[in-house]
């Protein structure tokens, strides 16, 4: 796999959900034109059933058309929302092994990094979609951040948030694994299926946006029912977004309020004897660092640190 050229086209899809306005596409194509790059649109770009774009056998062959595309250097998803997960049983991963290069997005592609990952075999990037880079309220930092990583600056510190650097260690220790992951609600909806989310000696990374702590607490009860949280390596948490009470305010007294995000991760990541951290910018923010998912990285909880090691590029 190589990095985004100078000049390099990205080729975008509409793997998960569709826009709402033409001019959320065209603001993404017009960011990346005003880089000095070039974008080609699958030919489902536009498609729409509600609130996903299209038929999943149309948008696992747009991915194929993008991946095989000798002109295409980073296959982009159009941005995240619902039904990524149904494109995968219509999906080659012999075609798509055999032509490695950047897949990047967020959010419910995680759907898709997974398998990708799994079965063709090499890393992905877990970032924003082309919509994220042109909505007029995505932060410098979180276009910078992505288009340095795409372009082969990927080793290193994992940046804080430009706002906020604070971040917490939830368990010390410090460990080096290849880290995966994704958005915590479909990393649950993977388990049951022949394209499990495999943890066994990783670095397990997760965020959520709008989920409330009792939603989270049984979605960690679930993945350690399912034995995910046997024999990490190590946790990070990135940000739980909107996630800290719920629906309700933290002064209402109601036991849906009663135990906070910080609550309810402390209970189930602390006992795991691994280290664990929380809160990089990495999630449905207003920043975000975008990172490489299957290379293998340093997590030091004691100094607060998460360091990528490995460059999922070649040379």
């Amino acid at each position: 796999m190589r990095p985004l050229p100078a000049g390099g086209t990205i080729g975008v899809g509409a793997f998960a959900s569709s826009y709402d306005m033409r001019s959320e596409v065209e603001r993404g194509v017009e960011w990346w034109e005003s880089r000095g790059y070039r974008v080609k649109l699958a030919p489902g770009v536009y498609a729409r059933d509600d609130y996903v774009a299209g038929d999943p056998k149309d948008r696992a062959a747009d991915l194929h058309a993008l991946f095989s595309d000798p002109e295409v250097d980073v296959v982009q998803a159009l941005q995240g929302g619902f039904g990524s997960s149904e494109m995968i049983p219509h999906l080659d991963f012999d075609l798509i092994a055999a032509h490695p290069k950047p897949f990047v997005g967020y959010s419910d592609i995680t759907s898709l990094h997974i398998p990708i990952r799994q079965r063709a075999g090499f890393p992905t990037f877990y970032g924003y979609g082309l919509m994220g880079m042109g909505d007029p309220e995505t932060s410098t930092f979180t276009r910078e951040r992505e288009l340095r990583v795409l372009s082969g600056d990927v080793t290193g510190p994992v940046p804080p948030d430009p706002d906020d650097p604070y971040v917490r260690a939830i368990a010390p220790g410090r460990a080096t694994a290849p880290l995966v992951g994704g958005c915590l609600w479909l990393l649950l909806q993977t388990l049951g299926t022949p394209w499990e989310l495999d943890t066994e000696g990783t670095i397990l990374f997760f965020e959520d946006t709008h989920a409330p702590p009792y939603y989270v607490d049984g979605q960690l009860t679930q993945l350690r029912h399912a034995g995910k949280l046997d024999n990490l390596a190590g946790v990070v948490v990135g940000e739980m977004w909107k996630c800290d009470y719920g629906d309700l305010s933290r002064d209402v007294s109601d036991w849906r309020a009663t135990r906070s995000i910080e609550d309810v991760l402390d209970r189930h990541l602390q006992p795991l004897g691994v280290p664990v951290l929380y809160k990089l910018p990495l999630g449905h923010g207003k920043h975000q660092a975008s990172i490489p998912l299957g290379v293998r990285y340093t997590l030091d909880a004691d100094e607060r640190t998460l360091t990528v090691e490995e460059t999922p590029f070649e040379g």
